[in-house]
């Protein structure tokens, strides 16, 4: 029991994380500011941006809300793996510009969003099956 407590504690932590990441150090930055004004220059169309940085917000939201609500808890890991499948391209698109050390730090967004989407749909899963067994045994003669 402690070691599903502490994996939901660690769990939370990363997710507050990333979710202050991508909602005010990466996407919001892509939504409010001018293209041109952003702090590493990206070679994109400016609605692309603007999507990117929407995706990137919904998707801190993703993790935080459902479990704050408690309702749509299978919302976290899809907005997880939304953000995996976005810091995967964010990889790429790091090593086709030749900058490794951005496509190095993409990458380790993506191992960690990955780390939540795994926890939490693994949580979920046991949350589901517990919830179907019956509380005590039945011993009837």
């Amino acid at each position: 029991m402690r070691f599903a407590t502490n994996t939901n504690v660690l769990l939370w932590i990363l997710q507050g994380f990333l979710a202050l990441f991508f909602a005010l150090g990466s996407g919001a930055p892509k939504l409010l500011l001018p293209v041109e004004a952003l702090p590493m220059p990206i070679a994109l169309p400016d609605w692309f941006v603007r999507f990117i940085g929407t995706a990137e917000v919904l998707g801190a939201l993703g993790l935080i809300l459902p479990g704050v609500f408690r309702t749509r808890l299978g919302v976290t890991p899809v907005a997880a793996l939304g953000l995996v499948l976005l810091t995967i391209c964010a990889t790429v698109y790091q090593l086709l510009a030749q900058q490794p050390g951005n496509a190095m730090f993409a990458a380790v967004m993506c191992l960690l969003c990955a780390t939540v989407a795994v926890g939490r749909w693994r949580r979920l899963a046991v949350a589901r099956t517990s919830s179907r067994q019956p509380a005590v045994a039945s011993t009837a003669p």
